[in-house]
């Protein structure tokens, strides 16, 4: 019997596909600038190459992807210059963070039958307290338990430790607990891994590129469905 709903937060209950490109277009040209030598199509490729390496084992830090650029053209970076331009980069992804408009009615309606709870990853900025969820007061009251990830000695997802951490928290097992996430390695893979049944939403109000994986995992795209969700496991 499922007992709780377990949440990402980023492109699950919150939409910051156009913040994140507009931080990332700023941040590209401002490094660009600043090398002042480099070729635009090389210094894209290696830039995307690095974010994807950082990514791949969930370090979100801008800081440190832009210091490895750097260093990869043999340039000194000035870190109080990136540290300054890593708080502008989430100032604006989270100016443009917007919640998906069936998410406060879904949560409510959730709330009443199950247990609700967040477990998402840091952004990895150098001070706690800064993740998006402090945008969405309104959303906290939902929430039983509360995980940020990569924070406070908890290693970020797909890490098993915040998923467990969740389930102890809430007092609960794996086998009752559902977990809703947009990425597939971080999100589905992670809970799954640790027995916790995935649900992957591909959020009808955004494009991207989902992976192409074969997979018996539910796939919503969005939230509404999650208030008949029996359906959506049988």
């Amino acid at each position: 019997m499922i007992k709780a709903l377990l949440f990402d937060l980023g492109q699950t209950l919150v939409d910051s596909a156009d913040g994140f490109r507009s931080a990332e277009k700023q941040a590209q040209k401002r490094i660009f600038s600043d090398f002042g030598f480099a070729q635009w199509e090389d210094f894209i490729s290696e830039y995307r190459r690095l974010r994807t390496t950082f990514h791949d084992r969930s370090d979100f830090s801008r800081r440190a992807i832009w210091k490895a650029l750097y260093e990869h053209y043999g340039q000194e970076p000035d870190m109080r210059l990136l540290e300054e331009w890593e708080d502008d980069y989430w100032e604006t992804v989270k100016a443009q963070t917007t919640l998906f408009p069936e998410t406060e009615r879904v949560l409510e309606g959730l709330a009443s039958e199950y247990r609700v709870a967040l477990v998402t990853n840091t952004q990895g900025q150098n001070t706690s307290g800064k993740h998006r969820l402090s945008q969405f007061p309104e959303l906290e009251r939902f929430f039983k338990v509360i995980i940020v990830a990569g924070e406070s000695g908890v290693p970020p997802k797909p890490d098993p430790v915040p998923f467990l951490l969740c389930l102890r928290r809430l007092g609960i097992h794996h086998s009752e607990a559902v977990y809703v996430g947009d990425d597939w390695r971080i999100d589905i893979c992670g809970a799954r891994n640790v027995g916790i049944q995935p649900i992957w939403i591909q959020h009808q109000s955004f494009h991207r590129s989902w992976p192409a994986v074969v997979t018996s995992v539910p796939i919503i795209t969005s939230l509404d469905p999650l208030l008949i969700l029996e359906s959506i496991l049988t």
